[in-house]
């Protein structure tokens, strides 16, 4: 027995406000330019909004109105100097990342996880807390003493890598302090509700530990593009590569590798009932098309891998079969990357 923590962030952080609006960025450059190359930079905090990157595309994107609607959409004021700093992708990186060579759009290693411990393939402990992120953005739209701004966090009790019961559940979350005893009810039964579809049980609940949450977003601290990956993958349930996805179109590997590489162990374990875990690791070079390595594990051995899986997982051919030039990237920013 063994105990083991998680987290996530709310739509409302300002580090995931910031991944949202590189992200709502991104698609509106694909929107009008399925070629479009972006490496797009949020930073927030103290009444300003600075976009900064690289982006190459024939799309005309106004960056304020978007910037003001994805603010307006998590439920924050649209009252910030916003920053336009955006330029033109490299011409040495476009060498080897245009269309007719197809190569990666960075150096790098990108990672996969899937499990059955649900029917999402993924870590129970990790589809409450995405469903809790889901069910309060949900609440603080409706309930006005709900404010955008929250994290959360399981410390799990495991036998043999399952979870049996949780030990603490924390939630911070913003509010307007007024009747405290009945939102934090609110937020317990949601939890208690949510858990209760698993079979888990709740040991003990830490709701807002300080014992005041009411200056949130970017009042109450600076936000970032990229600063949350762990959240965005697994919630230290699987190795992260280290490479955000926000702001970046499919050809940065980084993203596209990483969905791919999810999308292999899914695959691997809807075709082999004997694993209970598989994950899977790409790398890339720069301006190459085929990963340079492809690593597979499962719980009981490693898995030789075909060379048609090398070709399977070049930038093109990911992007195709994924369908990677028409879907809501923003979407996939709300409450982590890898939900089904």
């Amino acid at each position: 027995m063994k105990y083991y923590s998680n987290e996530i962030v709310f739509r409302g952080h300002p580090d995931k406000v910031c991944d949202q609006i590189s992200d709502a960025l991104l698609d509106e450059c694909l929107k009008q330019d399925k070629n479009s190359r972006c490496g797009i930079e949020t930073v927030g905090g103290k009444g300003k909004i600075f976009i900064t990157g690289e982006i190459t595309t024939k799309a005309v994107i106004n960056i304020e109105k978007t910037v003001k609607r994805v603010l307006k959409s998590i439920g924050y004021s649209t009252n910030y100097e916003i920053i336009n700093n955006i330029g033109l992708q490299s011409p040495d990186i476009a060498l080897g990342t245009n269309d007719k060579i197809g190569g990666a759009g960075d150096n790098g290693m990108m990672f996969g996880y899937a499990c059955r411990d649900t029917k999402q393939y993924l870590p129970t402990a990790m589809v409450i807390l995405q469903e809790l992120s889901k069910q309060y953005d949900k609440l603080r739209k409706k309930d006005k003493r709900f404010l955008p701004d929250g994290k959360a966090q399981i410390t799990g009790i495991y036998n043999e890598n399952k979870l049996i019961r949780i030990k603490t559940f924390t939630i911070c979350y913003q509010n307007t302090e007024q009747e405290r005893n009945i939102t934090d009810q609110i937020i317990k039964d949601m939890c208690i509700s949510i858990c209760s579809k698993y079979n888990i049980e709740i040991e003990e609940f830490l709701i807002n530990p300080t014992g005041k949450f009411l200056i949130g977003g970017f009042d109450g601290d600076a936000g970032l593009t990229g600063r949350k990956i762990v959240v965005d993958s697994y919630q230290s349930f699987a190795n992260v590569g280290g490479g955000a996805f926000s702001g970046k179109d499919p050809t940065k590997v980084d993203r596209s590798g990483a969905y791919k590489a999810r999308e292999i162990a899914k695959e691997i374990l809807k075709k082999n009932k004997k694993y209970n875990w598989c994950q899977v690791q790409l790398s890339y070079a720069i301006g190459k098309e085929q990963p340079l390595a492809i690593y597979i594990e499962t719980d009981r051995e490693n898995i030789d891998v075909p060379m048609s899986l090398y070709q399977e997982c070049t930038p093109k051919n990911i992007i195709k079969d994924l369908n990677l030039k028409n879907i809501c990237y923003e979407d996939k920013a709300k409450f982590g990357h890898f939900t089904k």
